[in-house]
């Protein structure tokens, strides 16, 4: 077994089919989800990936040969870039400004998941660094393809699924699986690697969850 087959086998596997059963990834398909907590969701993810950007940069940093200090460099760039043309164009269909983005700030479970992010790709191993940044390439690569193939019956979030849905997504996600396969990891550092990607892993359905309640701070 992969070394990436077995993060998924013991950190993913319940996990996702709860994910693809949750009434946010369920709404987006039928179109009984609200745009507004399809708003919540937009505004999250636009926080995270900023942190998830800066992640990247320090995975790249520690990479141990050039090309994949080369892909996750470029990633990181990607993650800014590319997810920041997506939002612009949802946020105007959706009523909110990039002010709006600001304004909201990041929501408890965004801010818990990026300072968990952070913390592992700062203080953690190079390989403990792959293993907490995985999930996010991985499940929204395969979230992607469910969503792609149910589709959904409002156009913007038809817009949405068809990005995370793409060739062109699922060869990026391809090239951060292959690093993971390479990777050199001593058996206290393997189990690490477990709980990290066992952890975004729950983050990444919290992240849902959160956008389908719309949750704020309590206080």
């Amino acid at each position: 077994m992969t070394f990436s087959a077995e993060l998924w086998d013991r950190g993913a596997v319940k996990v996702y089919d709860e994910i693809v059963r949750h009434p946010f990834i369920t709404g987006l398909t039928d179109g009984t989800l609200s745009h507004d907590a399809f708003r919540y969701f937009i505004v999250q993810d636009s926080h995270y990936l900023r942190a998830y950007s800066r992640a990247l940069t320090l995975v790249a940093a520690r990479a141990t040969d050039e090309a994949a200090v080369s892909m996750f460099a470029r990633h990181a760039a990607d993650a800014i870039e590319v997810e920041r043309e997506l939002h612009t164009g949802l946020l105007a269909q959706l009523g909110l400004t990039p002010a709006d983005v600001d304004a909201a700030g990041s929501g408890p479970t965004t801010t818990a998941y990026m300072s968990y992010l952070t913390a592992v790709c700062a203080t953690g191993t190079y390989a403990e660094a792959v293993a907490a940044v995985l999930p996010c390439y991985w499940i929204y690569r395969d979230v992607g393809k469910e969503l792609l193939a149910r589709s959904s019956p409002d156009p913007v979030y038809r817009e949405w699924i068809a990005t995370y849905g793409s060739e062109e997504f699922d060869a990026v996600v391809e090239s951060v699986l292959a690093v993971t396969d390479g990777l050199d990891v001593g058996t206290a550092e393997r189990e690490r690697c477990h709980q990290h990607f066992a952890t975004t892993t729950r983050y990444e359905w919290m992240f849902w969850d959160a956008a389908y309640r719309q949750l704020e701070w309590p206080v």
